[in-house]
């Protein structure tokens, strides 16, 4: 598919990655309606020619009006970016060093991730496909987020089952839309200088890079590159590709 044939959702386009591919789309000349829950990250990051709106995918009726709404901007739906994303670290049992107490992974700290990191995404996934299917609106791609995470990362329990089910999804969901001439594919990253990422303590982030066998984190661009090989190879469907440097988990 051509980027300029695209009118396309990107979620969590507020910064970081999702800001990224928002823009570079719109400067390929796709049709971009583009959705986050910091509206003023939007107005501050993204061109003007980009449709935006607030989008809570952990919300179902947000993500429902937010579809119909894209649909009604762009006159047409082709296209997703399943970006939108958080991270609630945390072991799921630990012992305090000091008072020897056990503590638990909080249930409600659990619940919220998988609310977006998962749920909002196949809600996500389900309203594209269902508007593309409504008014026959083929071909179209959907390209989800996963995380090179998904393989099993300590302290990561929550966002480790949310992305490895993302990658899973991938292929169940390529081959229930093939039908409707839909593809599914998925971007794995590694460490990617984002702002969910600069908070990072710079000791264990220097420890970590030393892993990377090129040497460095990526960069939102790196990860583009890897999105636009699936939006544009339509022979691409129902994989993942990781995109971490070469580091082995």
């Amino acid at each position: 598919m051509q980027l300029s044939d695209l009118k396309i959702i990107v979620t969590g386009a507020g910064k970081g990655m999702g800001a990224h591919f928002a823009t570079r789309l719109f400067e390929a000349g796709a049709q971009v309606c583009a959705g986050d829950i910091d509206e003023a990250a939007m107005a501050a990051h993204l061109p003007a020619g980009v449709h935006k709106r607030r989008l809570d995918v952990s919300q179902e009726a947000d993500v429902v009006e937010f579809v119909q709404w894209a649909n009604r901007e762009m006159a047409g739906l082709n296209g997703l970016v399943n970006n939108a994303g958080i991270i609630a670290d945390g072991l799921l049992v630990k012992k305090d060093r000091v008072t020897g107490e056990v503590q638990r992974f909080p249930t409600a700290k659990w619940h919220a991730l998988l609310g977006i990191n998962l749920t909002g995404a196949m809600w996500m996934v389900r309203e594209v496909v269902a508007t593309m299917v409504e008014t026959d609106q083929k071909p179209g791609v959907i390209v989800n987020m996963s995380s090179i995470a998904r393989h099993g990362n300590r302290g990561q329990s929550n966002y480790v089952a949310s992305k490895a089910a993302i990658a899973a999804n991938t292929v169940t969901w390529s081959r229930e839309f093939a039908a409707f001439g839909v593809r599914v594919c998925c971007v794995a990253p590694g460490m990617v200088a984002t702002p969910m990422t600069a908070g990072m303590n710079q000791k264990a982030l220097e420890a970590f890079v030393a892993t990377i066998p090129v040497g460095r984190v990526g960069q939102p661009e790196d990860l583009w590159l890897a999105v636009k090989f699936c939006l544009e190879c339509d022979y691409f469907n129902g994989r993942t590709i990781d995109v971490d440097g070469g580091i082995a988990f």
